[in-house]
């Protein structure tokens, strides 16, 4: 087995594979570790989403929250659910009693420009909250 340079033993695929089901709540750590899953280099994988390798370096390092866009092309190169990374990243936010499908809905929109659907996430996150904690009249 491959060493580094500290010289532990080199995670292998099937480790790394092994490994999933501890995964971080982190989105980084959970890119991270489908990417070495995939047996892709960030290089690759920056090359199938279309970004740069520094930038996806940041995004896995906690540095840069990428776009609903980004991370869709992300779940399309790892093969994994777009609303677990919109979670992860905290465009989502599941909720038992929900499926969470206006937010889904706003984010698959091709119509609406990042920013606009961003705005229209926060509006709707904001009336969630009001009628979680409806105020006292005056």
């Amino acid at each position: 087995m491959a060493k580094d340079k500290n010289g532990a033993s080199a995670k292998t695929g099937k480790a790394v594979v092994d490994s999933l089901g501890s995964l971080s709540d982190s989105l980084g750590d959970y890119l991270r570790e489908h990417r070495l899953a995939a047996q892709l280099s960030l290089r690759q994988l920056a090359d199938q989403v279309g970004v740069s390798n520094p930038y996806l370096s940041q995004i896995e390092r906690g540095l840069r929250r990428p776009s609903a866009e980004v991370l869709q092309q992300l779940a399309r190169a790892l093969r994994v659910s777009a609303e677990q990374l919109y979670v992860r990243a905290g465009i989502v936010h599941p909720d038992p009693g929900q499926a969470g499908s206006v937010e889904l809905a706003i984010l698959a929109d091709s119509g609406l420009t990042e920013r606009q659907k961003h705005s229209l996430l926060d509006v709707y996150a904001s009336f969630l909250a009001l009628n979680d904690h409806p105020q006292q009249p005056r």
